[in-house]
């Protein structure tokens, strides 16, 4: 299985296909085979694995498949995986994590039907951890959102007189371009649009444009000029217009849109994280204090330590003289129930919704 997590790996991290990995073993508990899903119109890892297989002249019938995510049962743009299992003559099947996609799911009742035992929940924390943003924009029906901020020690993002290129260095700068080239589509609000008038391109080192260039959102009613940068080479640019964040993380998971990142400046940021709607903190942090300017962050209806927002670190990095702090949304204490009479309340604050022009 950590086998086939490893090729999952190896497929593209955006996109609406989740990534999985396939590895064949004969009776014998020997790879024969493997494969992987390269995106979006390609074999599924399942089928990929088979027609390896055949390609090295083995015959699949007996073998046991590893799979990390539970086999399709449905017709897409290919066939059924589960369908190709049992036609395979596959023995069985093995699985880290169930499919919740109520189009997909059912490959492991198909499979069980046909007289192919299953197991699901092999590594299933590890395969939840590669599959965690597609498995949360399915689950919630509006992408996962991992918001960048890039600031001064004292949590500045410009200096008083407006200016804010660059507070950090090179090094982390390159890192923010491939984290965007990973993610579905990036995020500004209308006012940082006008404002920085950004590209939100993702670029190489030698400042050409990855393969990937990700979906350019605006939010916010401002339009963008006809001569923006956002006009120009990249990806599709598209404007939500209105202040319900609700609304616009549900119509973009309606696009298919699984990873949305937001670098979107101060208000945006702050309007986010009141409505409790931020996935993913991506601080980097430049060895650099400015006294004053603009904030990170503006207010969020905390009043007391209690209210705080909480995320639990995940990793922390170097990056030339900064660092990167990447930090997850702590999940609501477990057994705890909702009170709908109540304040809403989320992780131990206030939800609070903003009505500034984002």
């Amino acid at each position: 299985m950590r086998r086939a997590l490893a090729l999952a790996a190896l497929g593209p991290a955006h996109g609406p296909n989740p990534r999985v990995g396939c590895v064949l073993l004969d009776p014998g508990g020997r790879t024969v085979a493997e494969g992987y899903h390269r995106g979006a119109g390609t074999p599924h890892a399942e089928a990929a694995a088979l027609a390896d297989a055949r390609s090295r002249g083995v015959d699949p019938r007996g073998t046991t498949a590893v799979v990390t995510l539970e086999p399709c049962a449905h017709h897409g743009r290919t066939g059924p995986c589960a369908d190709a299992l049992i036609d395979a003559g596959v023995a069985a099947v093995h699985v880290a994590v169930g499919d919740p996609n109520p189009v997909a799911t059912g490959g492991a009742d198909r499979l069980r039907a046909a007289g192919i035992p299953v197991t699901v929940g092999l590594l299933a924390d590890e395969g939840e951890e590669l599959l965690r943003t597609w498995l949360h924009a399915v689950r919630t029906g509006r992408p996962y959102v991992t918001l960048k901020l890039a600031t001064s020690l004292d949590g500045r993002v410009a200096a008083a007189d407006g200016t804010s290129r660059w507070i950090t260095g090179a090094q982390a700068r390159a890192h923010a371009h491939t984290v965007r080239a990973q993610v579905d589509a990036i995020a500004v609000g209308s006012g940082t649009a006008l404002t920085d008038d950004p590209s939100l391109t993702a670029r190489r080192l030698d400042g050409g444009l990855f393969e990937h260039q990700p979906l350019r959102v605006v939010l916010g009613r401002r339009p963008v000029p006809d001569d923006a940068r956002l006009r120009g080479p990249g990806g599709e640019l598209l404007q939500l217009p209105g202040h319900d964040l609700d609304a616009a993380l549900r119509a973009l998971g309606d696009r298919e849109v699984r990873h949305l990142l937001v670098e979107g400046g101060p208000t945006l940021a702050t309007a986010l994280l009141a409505a409790d709607a931020v996935d993913e903190l991506h601080a980097y942090v430049a060895p650099v204090l400015l006294g004053a300017g603009a904030t990170a962050v503006g207010y969020l209806g905390v009043t007391t330590i209690g209210e705080a927002a909480r995320f639990a670190t995940e990793e922390v990095t170097r990056l030339g003289d900064d660092m990167l702090l990447v930090a997850r949304r702590l999940e609501p204490a477990p057994g705890r129930v909702e009170n709908d009479s109540a304040p809403p309340v989320q992780h131990g604050r206030p939800r609070r919704h903003t009505e500034e022009e984002i």
